[in-house]
């Protein structure tokens, strides 16, 4: 089961995967995001807020996962993967082999962080490596 919240404001999905991930989810997903990105384009992010994976509930599922992305991931510009688990390291390292948006792994308190850097991209305030310059960032909003 998937928690999301949509922040359509900024065009933040934010998912919080709570059990073993069904079929169902990802239909959830697809009709809360498709509507998004037909109105503004892509999204600016996609926030994965785990502090650790509950993995799929079926070898189905993991397939329905494995197309959800690659039916979404050239429409959403950054994903933030924050975890505590090692799953986040060798997610970012691997996921960058398959998907066209920027991925980054943050520890598990950096919620916040996550969300400004995305916010931050969306401004175009970022320096070359993603990161926000001292001093400058938009406040993050709470979705």
């Amino acid at each position: 089961m998937i928690e999301y919240n949509l922040d359509t404001a900024h065009s933040i999905l934010l998912v919080h995967p709570k059990t073993a991930l069904d079929k169902n989810d990802f239909a959830e997903l697809t009709k809360a995001v498709d509507p998004q990105i037909e109105a503004t384009g892509d999204l600016a992010g996609v926030i994965i807020d785990a502090p650790e994976f509950p993995g799929w509930d079926s070898f189905g599922t993991m397939v329905t996962h494995f197309r959800f992305v690659r039916d979404h991931h050239k429409r959403v510009k950054k994903v933030a993967i924050v975890t505590d688990s090692h799953i986040g390291d060798v997610a970012e390292r691997l996921a960058s082999h398959f998907v066209s948006a920027e991925v980054r792994h943050f520890p598990g308190e950096q919620l916040e962080q996550a969300r400004q850097w995305i916010n931050a991209g969306a401004d175009g305030l970022t320096d070359q490596a993603g990161e926000l310059p001292p001093g400058s960032g938009p406040l993050a909003s709470q979705i």
